[in-house]
């Protein structure tokens, strides 16, 4: 009878190929390294075909290993989602689930109404923080689970999705054409808006920063009101903007990450049954693997 490959090894796997590190995948999975070691050994054995090889301290994926990558992103997948449909367990407890504005409006309401029909009994609360902010209160254990921006990947976070950051402006009026060009961007500590000047001033464009704010429904407003332009990903967009490219003398942007950060401290029941359904609901790299 042919061996059935272990979701759990493939989980770690999948963590690895995206932090490109052992140890780094290990505090994702909360195991040792030795234990993800062992883990990836075993997988390697059932494969027979190794999966990763050493790049200096980084482990990359041999051409089997990415291949194996998308077939492990479906079957984690898949698994939870099965799980889910098929689970008489009655859970209850609480959850603390951290998100930044700019992802609540788009997502939150598909995830909140899923997860709440499953597990009636599991109170959800949801703090709505920048990612920076969102990362502190996870360190400090006041939220079990965090979806954030991860730009740089300065933070070990399970990478689930991937969009295009994107200079917005308002499509009734051109201040975009402007010769110093008004922006609205987060405060001083957003990543996208440190991207944001640095590709403008790669390219000398002269800029004022008229509007700062870390609220991305007022930044949106001010993009909407015709008082300038900003960067948001491809689920920012809202009717009434325009997206600007570089025939228009905007610079291309690079991708944006979005992850999931766990608390070290809680696994419980409800935070692993909430982040399945985060990752089940929201997950664009599967297709987009799938699609290349």
């Amino acid at each position: 009878m042919t061996n059935l490959l272990d979701i759990d090894q493939l989980r770690t796997f999948i963590a690895i190929a995206e932090t490109g590190s052992f140890t780094k995948a290990a505090e994702i999975v909360n195991k040792t390294q030795s234990a993800v070691s062992m883990q990836m050994k075993r997988l390697e054995e059932r494969l027979a075909r190794p999966i990763f090889v050493r790049d200096g301290r980084a482990s990359k994926l041999t051409e089997d290993g990415a291949r194996l990558l998308d077939y492990a992103r479906r079957l984690v997948k898949l698994n939870v989602e099965t799980i889910a449909a098929f689970s008489d367990v009655v859970l209850s407890g609480r959850v603390r689930l951290g998100v930044p504005d700019d992802y609540a409006d788009r997502y939150l309401p598909e995830i909140m109404a899923r997860f709440s029909r499953a597990y009636p009994g599991v109170e959800l609360s949801v703090l709505c923080e920048p990612s920076v902010d969102l990362i502190e209160r996870i360190d400090a254990h006041e939220i079990d689970l965090a979806i954030v921006t991860n730009c740089e990947s300065r933070r070990v976070a399970e990478t689930f999705r991937r969009e295009r950051l994107l200079w917005v402006t308002s499509n009734r009026h051109a201040t975009h054409l402007e010769e110093r060009l008004p922006l609205a961007l987060g405060r001083p500590s957003c990543a996208w808006r440190r991207i944001a000047i640095e590709q403008l001033e790669s390219v000398g464009r002269p800029y004022r920063l008229l509007y700062s704010s870390p609220n991305a429904g007022a930044v949106a407003a001010a993009v909407l009101a015709g008082l300038a332009v900003s960067v948001l990903p491809e689920s920012g967009l809202r009717p009434g903007m325009r997206v600007l490219s570089a025939t228009e003398g905007f610079p291309e942007l690079p991708a944006c990450n979005i992850g999931l950060v766990r608390n070290s401290r809680d696994s419980s029941a409800p935070v692993e049954a909430l982040a399945g359904y985060i990752i089940s609901s929201l997950d664009n790299l599967s297709e987009t693997r799938a699609a290349e």
